[in-house]
């Protein structure tokens, strides 16, 4: 590693002179700390700076030994901090505010500096960049990605846009570029929750077009009257694509997202993401699949984002959506990472709220344990789509009983306004020793009211359910909730999905 001293700053090895680590170097360090302020600094522009040269070219360490501070002193050469000069008697902080002013420091300002974007040295920096409009909930007037404003967010010195320095050719190229693609007309842009946000491909891809697949990923149902399976068509190719090879071809093409969301008169970067295409199909066909759930014969094929978060919200409003939380579920989706714990924590709480198990909450818990279940617990079997009679999970069924007592209720008194779920979701998913035994003797009353058929389908079926589980958990866990309502989910789906009479007849039986 280089020998690199900093400028009127650093620790006492450069700034000093000192030897705590008995180096055999130490001089060479203290030279480059001085030579740097004489290199960079002119020296007859700043008396303060004079006066520190000629301080550390008498023997500063010396004459520190000598002080009378020596267990001050024997601290600081233990530590080894970093330190700063202040003339004595002087009241503003150290020698570094000096530097305000430096006629090298300010020929920055006149438009002279290396463009974080491009790299080019000696470029002609912007002071102020373009405004970008169409971020939702901005300022009419635009906004900035990059801007300072007050002296609290300067350094060093330097003002408004030189702290971080882009040259005027870059900051106009992207500023241009982020107007187009946030423009009224763009196909390249999105809305949802908090986040505005902006897609494109490096390169035209053959045959699978992602900029044409993302907005479905995002928005399937956003407007009202769709032809829910309208976009199934194109994410249906895109397997496909996959499936026969050709999206492979794909690797060196890239596809970009970029979430954006107001900030006052400035714009914040929520999340930026730039997989290869192959990546980003690969990771949306596996999204699909951990929220594929048994569904409806009215629901559509696939779930979009703007579905997953309406879901886990107040009315099912998307202005009711955490912030954050949007952001988080796009990149777990580009990435194929976990999903967010926060999504898990909305969907049990909209659930306990509402007593509403639908089929988006259902899938939401089984992608997330899913995903969460592949790291942490790989041995854990993985849920299904629909009813699973072979998971032994206390929890997941627990769920699929609580479901089998409301079926025996609904069928004992029909047109019930009001079921077990209305008073008691709550508290058997989260404390079933408190409610279950009640439920179980209740039970008994409305099978007197059912055909000898069905109250002997019922019964087996509520000992095949119990015949896993020992005594019923005193508390759940979030995750042992997520499962309680997946089982729910799976056994009231297969209650309604249409059966020939033999299986119904078998159960009865054995």
């Amino acid at each position: 590693m280089g020998k690199k001293a900093n400028l009127l700053w650093d620790n006492i090895e450069y700034a000093l002179g000192a030897n705590p680590r008995n180096r055999d170097d130490v001089e060479e360090r203290f030279n480059l700390f001085i030579n740097r302020i004489k290199e960079e600094i002119v020296i007859d522009e700043f008396p303060n700076v004079s006066f520190l040269l000629k301080y550390l070219e008498s023997n500063p360490v010396k004459q520190i030994e000598s002080s009378g501070y020596s267990e001050l002193w024997n601290q600081i050469l233990e530590e080894n901090p970093f330190i700063v000069f202040r003339i004595d008697g002087q009241t503003h902080n150290c020698i570094c505010d000096d530097l305000r002013g430096n006629p090298k420091e300010k020929s920055i300002e006149k438009g002279k500096g290396v463009c974080l974007i491009t790299g080019d040295m000696d470029t002609e920096v912007e002071r102020l960049h373009p405004a970008i409009k169409g971020v939702r909930g901005g300022n009419t007037q635009g906004g900035v990605l990059i801007s300072f404003n007050l002296p609290a967010f300067n350094s060093y010195g330097k003002t408004q846009n030189f702290n971080a320095p882009i040259g005027k050719r870059a900051a106009f190229a992207y500023t241009t570029a982020l107007n187009v693609l946030l423009g009224k007309d763009s196909v390249n842009k999105i809305t949802i929750a908090d986040s505005t946000i902006v897609f494109w491909s490096e390169k035209k891809s053959e045959g699978i077009d992602p900029e044409e697949i993302f907005p479905w990923v995002i928005a399937m149902q956003k407007a009202e009257g769709d032809n829910p399976d309208r976009g199934v068509e194109k994410i249906e190719k895109l397997f496909d694509s996959i499936f026969t090879g050709k999206y492979s071809q794909a690797k060196t093409n890239h596809f970009y997202v970029l979430g954006l969301s107001p900030n006052a008169a400035r714009i914040s970067v929520r999340f930026w993401k730039a997989p290869s295409v192959e990546d980003f199909g690969l990771n949306i066909k596996k999204h699909f699949d951990d929220f594929a759930i048994i569904r409806g014969p009215k629901d559509s094929k696939y779930i979009s984002l703007y579905q997953i978060l309406s879901a886990t919200a107040l009315q099912c409003k998307m202005e009711n959506v955490p912030p954050n939380l949007a952001g988080a579920v796009i990149e777990s989706i580009i990435d194929g990472t976990p999903y967010p714990t926060s999504l898990l924590q909305q969907c049990i709480r909209r659930i306990r709220a509402e007593q509403n198990v639908n089929r988006t909450r259902a899938a939401i818990l089984k992608a997330y344990l899913n995903r969460f279940n592949k790291i942490h617990k790989p041995n854990e079997k993985e849920i299904t789509m629909s009813l699973d009679p072979n998971n032994t999970n206390v929890a997941y069924r627990t769920g699929r009983l609580f479901a089998v007592l409301e079926k025996i209720q609904e069928e004992a008194n029909p047109g019930i306004n009001a079921t077990i779920r209305d008073r008691f979701y709550g508290a058997a998913s989260s404390s079933p020793i408190t409610v279950f035994p009640r439920l179980l003797n209740l039970k008994n009353s409305h099978l007197k009211k059912l055909n000898e058929g069905r109250k002997i389908y019922f019964e087996k079926l509520i000992g095949e359910i119990l015949s896993e589980v020992k005594s019923f958990p005193t508390n759940l866990s979030l995750n042992e909730q997520a499962n309680f309502a997946i089982g729910y989910y799976h056994q009231r789906q297969d209650f309604f999905t249409k059966k020939p009479n033999k299986e119904e007849t078998e159960l009865i039986n054995n």
